[in-house]
Formats: structure tokens, C-alpha cells, sequence
């Protein structure tokens, strides 16, 4: 099981509540083990951190980045987030939010055969 961080619990669960339209467009294709009966879930504590998507069973985080993450600094916290899930025995995915939105097929494709 992994370790997570019970203060973000309510942040986590405003996210929930507050999807982007890339986030909900994903979600509506992941969703009730859609994808070769694979539970995920959404906005999901991992340590000190909170994935957009997460799949125990395939180790599988995926992440949509907006706009900030390609800041400098949001680049930076992006190479430790990702270092983090990683030293945890964790796969990562990254999409764009514009990838998500303009090539939904492309990119369930590549979850897919992650899974």
C-alpha cells in the first residue's frame, strides 16, 4: 500500500470535484474499468503528492499538464514529482492538456499499452 499524505485529503477530493475538461474527457474513457478491466482512480494521494490517475494494479500514473508545468519551475517540480513516483516502482505518462482534447484516440492508444 502506499504512503500518502492524510493532510491533502480534502484537497484531493476538491480537485475531485473541480475536473479540467482534458481530465474529464480521460476519466470518461478510464473510468469503471474500461480499459482491460483496470480499476483507476483520480486524483489520488501518493506521498506528498496528488496524480491526476492512478492504476495499482499496472503501477500506472498519468498526468495532464497544463500550462504551468512548462514554466521553468514547473518543469523542475515536474523531474522531482516524477523521480518520486519512480523510486516508488511507479510507471508515469504525461500528456499535454492540448494532446488530451485534440488526439483522445492517440492517447488512450498509449495508456493502453501501458497497461
Amino acid at each position: 500500500m502506499l504512503q500518502y499524505n492524510k493532510s491533502l485529503k480534502a484537497y484531493s477530493r476538491e480537485l475531485r470535484k473541480n475536473m479540467t475538461d482534458a481530465e474529464s474527457l480521460v476519466w470518461s474513457r478510464i473510468r469503471m474499468k474500461q480499459l482491460k478491466g483496470s480499476q483507476f482512480y483520480r486524483q489520488k494521494i501518493v506521498g506528498n503528492y496528488i496524480v491526476d490517475f492512478y492504476c495499482p494494479r499496472a503501477g500506472l500514473v498519468i498526468e495532464l499538464d497544463g500550462g504551468q508545468h512548462y514554466s521553468e519551475a514547473g518543469k523542475e517540480k515536474d523531474i522531482i514529482r516524477d523521480r518520486f513516483l519512480l523510486s516508488l516502482g511507479l510507471k508515469v505518462l504525461r500528456f499535454s492538456d492540448r494532446e488530451v482534447l485534440q488526439n483522445i484516440d492517440g492517447v488512450m492508444e498509449n495508456i493502453w499499452e501501458n497497461l
